[in-house]
Order: structure tokens, then sequence, then C-alpha cells
């Protein structure tokens, strides 16, 4: 129960409102205004950034210090001390996994990775050029045709099996978007490989050869999933949630995620952190773009500098910057010219008195577009990866939802239309 609370007059109201405040483990208190519709009153609150629509104890950020914590743990002890597949564990059951589970937990996503044969026919209908995102919208929606079984919502044993199926099949759904763009075969995935080994075989592989995928390459990709395993209540997560609370499959929810991470201000930032450097095009014209920056009515921005989320340094930024020295190194590619480009735009970032005040620091976006770049993932591809890394958190939300009580999700409106009038009377 709440013990403080909150008073809301409006004008020709007799008796202010009393609103109940709630206190979570940490963060900021919420205001609880669900008894305002009984009084014929909305909140108003475009794009719902003071609005809690739900609790959740899966992810906590606090963007003025630069914390990301997941079930309490913080981002960077993860990413130095676990790895992807064991966050999606936390992420799912609340705890990390004690003696054997996470082996038995590594065994079920492996034997899921597969998918069905005619999944194979099905990308056979898109055209070549078909965006990556567009197939891998359709495909996922599509699960739920080919595995109709135990999708009981309301089932906590079948809720698992669907979150493993569709962790385990988002890899080898990423990797079949990128091969049929190229008109290479599809890879089956290696029960013998690691999640992310896995993926790059899947990527760059041919029956032509032996699998050989380099173990740097797949501890940076293993991290970059890990680093955008979840994110608390974003754009993406929200609509999953909303999707969700209708009753609808999680094959469907997650595809309704990826639709709304498709968009280019959610998901698309490390391509675009690319496309400014293909923008910059030489070390020569970095003063030149620098100075367009700091103008504020020039429209040009550096993208992958400062986040909306944090006010402070990304913590992800902290630990994927090391991995991204690591790809450079081992590919060779510090010689690059795009990179020589992205490592003195950092350096710049990090020195110059107008980045720092404004705490404008390279986040986790401008760091993962390198590293996918010098991997030779096509930017096309980023945002699919995204997607692949973000699936557990957004299965672990739906699963959180469907195990509390939950209502159909329905935002009010300011309405500015036109009030009642009548149909117009036509001469004749």
């Amino acid at each position: 129960m709440s013990e403080k609370m909150a008073r809301l007059s409006v004008d020709g109201m007799e008796d202010p409102i009393e609103l109940p405040v709630y206190q979570g483990s940490t963060g900021p208190d919420v205001v609880d205004v669900r008894s305002l519709v009984s009084k014929g009153i909305f909140t108003y609150d475009p794009g719902f950034v003071s609005t809690a629509a739900c609790d959740s104890a899966i992810t906590y950020i606090d963007g003025g210090a630069g914390v990301l914590l997941h079930r309490g743990y913080p981002i960077e002890q993860l990413a130095e001390h676990s790895s992807f597949l064991e966050t999606c564990y936390l992420l799912l059951q609340g705890e990390l996994p004690a003696g054997d589970e996470l082996v038995a937990f590594e065994k079920e996503i492996r034997y899921h990775t597969m998918v069905d044969e005619h999944i194979h026919q099905f990308f056979r209908g898109f055209p070549r050029n078909a965006h990556p995102m567009a197939m891998l919208c359709g495909v996922v929606g599509a699960l739920s045709a080919f595995y109709h079984d135990e999708l009981d919502i309301d089932n906590p044993e079948h809720r698992l099996v669907a979150a493993h199926r569709v962790i385990a099949k988002m890899p080898t759904l990423a990797a079949m978007c990128y091969k049929h763009g190229i008109g290479q075969p599809f890879m089956y995935p290696q029960n013998d490989m690691g999640f992310a080994e896995n993926f790059l075989h899947m990527m760059f592989g041919t029956p032509c050869e032996p699998p050989q995928v380099s173990p740097t390459l797949s501890k940076a990709m293993d991290t970059i999933f890990l680093l955008h395993a979840d994110h608390e209540q974003n754009a993406s997560t929200s609509t999953v949630r909303l999707a969700g609370s209708t009753g609808s499959n999680p094959y469907a929810c997650i595809a309704s995620g990826i639709a709304a991470l498709w968009g280019s201000a959610h998901g698309g930032a490390n391509e675009a952190v690319l496309e400014m450097l293909y923008e910059i095009g030489d070390e020569s014209n970095i003063d030149e773009y620098i100075a367009r920056a700091k103008d504020k009515d020039d429209p040009f921005r550096l993208m992958g500098f400062g986040h909306r989320v944090y006010k402070n340094y990304d913590p992800r930024a902290t630990v994927i910057r090391g991995i991204c020295d690591e790809v450079l190194d081992e590919l060779g590619s510090e010689n690059d010219p795009l990179f020589r480009i992205a490592r003195k735009l950092e350096k710049i970032a990090l020195e110059d008195e107008y980045f720092i005040e404004r705490k404008l620091f390279p986040n986790v976006d401008f760091y993962s577009g390198i590293i996918l770049k010098a991997i030779g993932i096509p930017t096309s591809l980023f945002t699919v990866i995204f997607a692949t890394g973000r699936t557990p958190g957004w299965i672990a939300h739906w699963h959180e939802m469907l195990s509390d009580s939950y209502r159909i999700g329905r935002p009010r409106q300011l309405y500015k239309g036109y009030t009642k009038r009548d149909y117009p009377t036509r001469a004749g």
C-alpha cells in the first residue's frame, strides 16, 4: 500500500482528488492516476515520457548517473564476466544460472536454432533486394504458423518454450536475410558452436569450406548482443507489451517489436553513424563538420554521440570501446580511411570542451557501427543485428507481463477535432 498521497485540484472542483504515490526499489516515485478516469479527467503525456505504463523487475536505467542494471547487475559486470546466453537466462528467470543450469539452457537454445525447412521456401518469395528488416519482420510473424504447438500464453511452460525458440532462431533468420540478399545458400547452424560463433558461421560460411570463425570476432559479436539485450521500456519493448496485452501470440508480439525498431529514430542509430562517416569522407573534412555540429543553425549532427536516456556517459560504450580496438587490430583495419575518421572524431569528442560540457560522449551505437562494418556486415543489416540482441529483453518483458495480472493497453487522447455537427442538407 502507498504511504504517500498526491492531491490534484482542478478549477471548479470542491474537493481535491487524492492519488496514491508509490515507490519502487530505486528510481523516482510514481503517482497512480488510474482513478482520474472516474472523475472525467485524463493525464496528457505525448510519447509517454513521464508515464509508467507497467511495473517491472527486469531492467533499471539511471540516465543521469550512467547506470544500466539487469536484475540488479551492472551492465559492465555482465559484459566482463557473463555471456549473451547467460544474460538471456538472467532476464528470463530473474537470477543467474546455478550449477548446471547454464549448460542445460545453452543446450536448449542450441537445439532450437534450426528452422523448419519450409521457411527456406518462405524466404524465396521475397525479392532479392528486399530490405532485411522487411524480411525479418515478416518471417518472425509467420513463425506461429510453423510452431503453433505450445502456444497457450496462459501456460508458463509454453511461454518459456516460445521464449527459447525465438531467442534461438533469431540469429538463424538474421543470417538467412543476409544470404538471401546476396544469393548464397543458407547455412545450417552447427550444434558444436556457441551462439555468436554460430551466427558468424551462418553469415559468412559457405558449403565449400569448413567452418572458420575468429574467437575475437565471436567475442565481439557476443558482447554486441549482450549490450543490446534489454533497455527498459523503450519504444519497441513497449510495443511488444502493448501487443501482448491483447493476448496475441509471442511471435506476432516480437514481430511488432521488430517493426517498431525498424524506425530510424529507434534502431537505426548505428547505421546513421556509418552514413555520417561516409558523408564526412576524408580526415581533411573533419574540422569543417565539427564546426557545423557546433552551429545550432546547421542541420548537421554528429551521430553516435550523446544519448537521449544517458545524460552522462553511456555505460555500454565503456565496455564496447575496448572490444572495438581488439577487432580493428585483428582485422588490420586501423588504417582504413573510414575508421581513421571515426578515431579522430572520438578523440575530439573526448577532449573538446564543447562536447565535454554537453556530455556528448561516444555512445554504444558509435562503436557497434564501427565493429559491424569492420566484420563485414552491411549497414542494411545493422538493425537486424540489434533485433537479434534485443529479443531476450522483448520476450522477457512479454513473459513478465503475462505472469502478472494485466489489462489490455488503451491509451487516451486529447481530442482537438470538431464537436458534434449535423450532416449538411444538399439542395435537390
